[in-house]
């Protein structure tokens, strides 16, 4: 039986969704745990529930809306992305992934032979609460729940307070253990970059994502008088951290054409015209797909900030250390399959970008589908993504989803 999508009611469904938190310039901020993200639960369930979905939890914060199976001993195919976006963030970057997954979902016709889950991961953009995919790490047991829990945002609010926000604003839904059983787990996603469009294809298959690593380094100094304090007396943390990123830019950020190296927030304390500097933070996000690169990229960007801090002191430490990962084979064909099938041209392609996938594909056969979004832009109020290639992703990934749990249970 081939399912039918509805690309009309999918495409609805994004702008509505788009609505709670939206911006003036067309973006959406609806930022983790927050009041849209409730809002944004109570449009999900709604839609789950005229599909016959049930509802659910876990002690993350993440949302799960089952479609019933025959058997629902069996583990489920579960399927979604995210519904959080970073503070000047776009219409699909997550949300399309979770629409289309409720979408392929209720498409099915027929019962199912096992359990259909989508999936809302909580906190997968970490522009709230760093760093991000806490829902998807806590799932896999990457990081310790109560290590997650304690994180705080910039107003101090933890993540346990406003986790238990969100969810007595839901007193009625089932908590799920973490780490339920899953069968098999596919994430639809814009692709975030320009591959897709400029080669003309739809679909993406998405082989696997590149390799992470993050640091939050803390310089210190000392405080002194702009006009009284010699230069060769001084712990200046700014000129330390120059000396720093600088060095970094030069010998880390050219190792290859395709190492990408970013410096993406600074703070400097106490940040006053006439002071010299005592403390600046910043954070380091470094990526690459082959993990021997990035581990000697990594320790070397750690010796580079302890040889280039004096007489300034630094303190490193690790946030993020997600190696390079490939997706299921078989997965990947299907896919390829069912876009051929629909008369949609595809072709592999590497996630420069991290998804929650990268959390799953160790307890799970999972595998991505991306579409194209204009120009590759993503994480910005411009961030587009043309409904023909909404709908085409959905299509693809309801038929991939036909394929695996509309087969006799086994």
């Amino acid at each position: 039986m081939t399912p039918r999508t509805k690309a009309d009611r999918l495409w609805g469904r994004l702008m509505a969704l788009a609505e709670i938190g939206a911006l003036p310039g067309g973006g959406v901020n609806r930022q983790a745990l927050s009041p849209g993200e409730i809002e944004a639960w109570r449009l999900l369930i709604g839609w789950a529930a005229e599909a016959g979905m049930e509802p659910s939890t876990d002690p993350a914060g993440n949302l799960f809306l089952t479609l019933p199976g025959r058997d629902r001993a069996l583990p489920p195919l579960l399927m979604g992305s995210h519904i959080d976006t970073q503070p000047t963030g776009g219409k699909f970057d997550g949300a399309f992934g979770v629409l289309a997954a409720l979408e392929a979902a209720q498409s099915l016709g027929i019962t199912p032979a096992r359990d259909v889950t989508v999936v809302a991961w909580m906190n997968e953009e970490g522009s709230r609460f760093a760093p991000g995919m806490m829902g998807s790490e806590a799932f896999a047991a990457v990081r310790p729940l109560a290590e997650i829990l304690a994180a705080r945002d910039a107003n101090g609010t933890s993540v346990a307070e406003a986790l238990s926000t969100l969810h007595a604003a839901f007193p009625e839904l089932p908590c799920r253990r973490l780490g339920f059983p899953i069968a098999w787990y596919l994430e639809p996603h814009i692709e975030q970059g320009p591959l897709l469009e400029q080669h003309g294809a739809p679909i993406g298959i998405v082989t696997g994502i590149q390799g992470k690593k993050t640091w939050e380094m803390v310089v210190r100094g000392e405080e002194g008088h702009a006009g009284t304090l010699d230069m060769a007396d001084r712990q200046d943390a700014l000129a330390a951290f120059a000396r720093i990123a600088d060095a970094m830019f030069r010998e880390v950020g050219t190792i290859d054409p395709i190492i990408k190296f970013t410096i993406g927030m600074v703070r400097l304390e106490p940040n006053a015209p006439s002071v010299v500097p005592a403390r600046l933070t910043f954070r380091i996000d470094l990526r690459h797909p082959d993990n021997a690169v990035l581990h000697a990229a990594g320790e070397r960007l750690e010796g580079l900030a302890a040889s280039h801090a004096p007489p300034c002191t630094i303190k490193v430490k690790r946030l993020v250390d997600a190696p390079s990962n490939g997706f299921d084979a078989d997965l990947r064909a299907r896919i390829a399959r069912a876009a051929e099938g629909l008369g949609e041209a595809a072709m592999p392609i590497l996630s420069a970008a991290g998804h929650d996938a990268r959390h799953m594909a160790p307890l799970c056969r999972t595998a991505m589908i991306f579409i194209p979004c204009r120009d590759g832009v993503s994480h910005a109020e411009h961030e587009w993504a043309e409904p023909a290639h909404v709908a085409a992703g959905a299509a693809v990934l309801a038929e991939v989803a036909a394929g695996l749990v509309l087969e006799p249970a086994s």
